[in-house]
């Protein structure tokens, strides 16, 4: 297994994942990890700081091998700052030299997937027993690389459940449940030749769940020439946040998409700020909700909050949905596809979300919308959907580039709760069969839960409304929803609508300013 290494170009694509194996590895990572969070460290610290000593170690164990692959350059770091250093030191001193090998590492890179890892590493760990004990104890006592992407990369995921889980109830942390990930990405089914995009990739579910797409239907029979190109070209993201883009950097780097030494694929920064400097075929975005941050306009009003305008954008917006769903339309090549996930509100909204819905139905091929259930996110109250549509290759006449828009409900009369009722990939066998992946769209069969919506009745609403329903309940007592969960989407409904009224007063503020 020793050339499976994800720190080396000159690996095996995983084809099935060794759950035993795997579940050994998460156990231990997850046992330290509460140790670290027992002596005061949030989850999130807790992971990185195992995640540095891991890379750390791989790259040792892959030094090490070195002369016995030919023909393959490793650019060492300096010897002070290898994981042999950590392993001659005790006390205050490893403490101390941890602290030095991150601000060498941080400062001294040069660009690539590993330095990604340690841009802005930090030593957060200075209990001096507890720092020895996960140098000796849980790296250096075994050899780490034998595992393979296979199983580090299913262990390393159970490591960022335990990081997500600990922060989905803060703003902002919206975590995308993996059974919704897997089906999002069988039915749009990834191609080898894909270019492929999330502009705000989190800790990179959705990129992983293409690979392990990918390995399964396609890698196995690829070229040399193909995998070169899909490790090196096919795969990147976008992430806002500099702590979650490492995190995002060593999960791609275990899961074998990406070997280390390779430039970075995860950029670092405001998706939104400009835009997109290169298309892709595929853009798959679960995009975190709420307000863009606030934009200053002039010396003597630094508290206002200004739209967010682009030259590729339809409209300007405060909205960060709306303004994220206008950059992934213009993310999308021609030709090519997308899938975002997005509120409620983005579907039938006023002002400049209906302007965006009105292009988007007018310039793209909104074919299918997925109506999520309450409860599939830890952060209550949230309604959402999932969104997919096509860039046609070309326009033909004036007419809508929509003609039909089929609609699966899988929100009403369902009920989730993260960690009691959680989402299953088995939820979602029905959505993923009535789609029909790989098939004409003109085979659809509507169901119960199914439903196809002429275009042009769309468009001949006042709001042109994408929030299509139409009633699942019989007549006498429906599905009954607890007063709690009443209140707190009333709470969301009416947060949406203070930021309605505070985009209308931007928008009125600025024509009489």
């Amino acid at each position: 297994m020793t050339d499976s290494l994800p720190f080396s170009r000159h690996f095996s694509w995983p084809v099935a994942v060794l759950n035993g194996k795997a579940a050994r590895v998460a156990d231990r990572l997850v046992d330290y990890c509460t140790v670290l969070c027992d002596r005061g460290l949030s989850t999130v610290e807790a992971v990185e700081q195992l995640t540095y000593l891991l890379m750390l170690k791989l790259e040792d164990e892959r030094l090490r091998r070195l002369p016995a692959v030919a023909g393959e350059s490793w650019p060492a770091p300096p010897e002070p700052y290898r994981w042999d250093s950590l392993t001659r030191r005790q006390g205050d001193d490893l403490v101390a030299h941890f602290s030095g090998v991150l601000a060498h590492r941080s400062q001294h890179g040069t660009g690539t997937m590993l330095d990604g890892v340690f841009a802005g590493g930090q030593n957060r760990i200075h209990d001096a027993g507890l720092l020895g004990r996960l140098v000796r104890d849980l790296f250096d006592a075994v050899p780490w690389s034998v595992h393979g992407p296979d199983v580090l990369g299913e262990a390393y995921d159970a490591l960022l459940e335990r990081a997500m889980n600990d922060v989905r109830g803060g703003a902002g942390q919206y975590f995308t449940p993996r059974p919704l990930i897997d089906a999002i990405v069988e039915v749009v089914q990834p191609e080898l030749t894909d270019t492929v995009v999330d502009p705000a990739c989190g800790t990179g579910g959705f990129l992983i769940g293409v690979h392990e797409y990918l390995a399964q239907h396609q890698l196995a029979d690829a070229t040399h020439e193909e995998r070169g190109r899909y490790q090196t070209q096919a795969i990147r993201g976008h992430e806002l946040v500099a702590r979650t883009a490492q995190l995002a950097t060593a999960n791609l780097l275990l899961h074998g998409i990406a070997y280390a030494e390779q430039p970075a694929l995860i950029a670092v920064g405001d998706a939104l700020a400009q835009p997109p400097d290169r298309q892709a075929s595929l853009v798959l975005a679960h995009p975190p909700f709420g307000r863009h941050a606030a934009v200053p306009v002039g010396p003597f009003r630094p508290a206002r909050h200004d739209a967010l305008a682009r030259a590729d954008f339809v409209t300007g917006s405060i909205d960060k949905q709306v303004n994220f769903l206008q950059h992934v339309m213009s993310l999308t090549a021609t030709p090519g596809r997308a899938a975002v996930v997005l509120p409620d509100n983005v579907l039938f909204a006023t002002g400049a979300a209906e302007t965006v819905r009105r292009h988007l139905l007018e310039h793209f091929d909104v074919h299918t919308v997925l109506r999520l259930p309450v409860g599939i996110f830890y952060s209550g109250g949230i309604k959402a959907n999932v969104v997919f549509f096509d860039r046609p290759s070309y326009r033909t006449d004036d007419h809508p580039q929509t003609a039909k828009i089929w609609v699966y409900d899988l929100r009403s009369g369902r009920k989730f709760a993260p960690g009691r009722d959680p989402l299953l990939r088995s939820d979602l066998d029905d959505f993923v069969s009535v789609y029909l992946p790989g098939r004409p769209r003109t085979d659809r069969v509507e169901t119960d839960l199914f439903r196809c919506f002429d275009v042009q009745d769309v468009l001949a609403q006042d709001q042109a409304r994408l929030d299509l329903t139409w009633s699942l309940e019989p007549t006498g007592v429906g599905w009954l929803v607890p007063p709690e969960e009443i209140a707190r989407e009333v709470v969301h409904d009416l947060r949406l609508a203070l930021e309605e009224f505070e985009e209308l007063a931007a928008e009125l503020h600025g024509e009489v300013g």
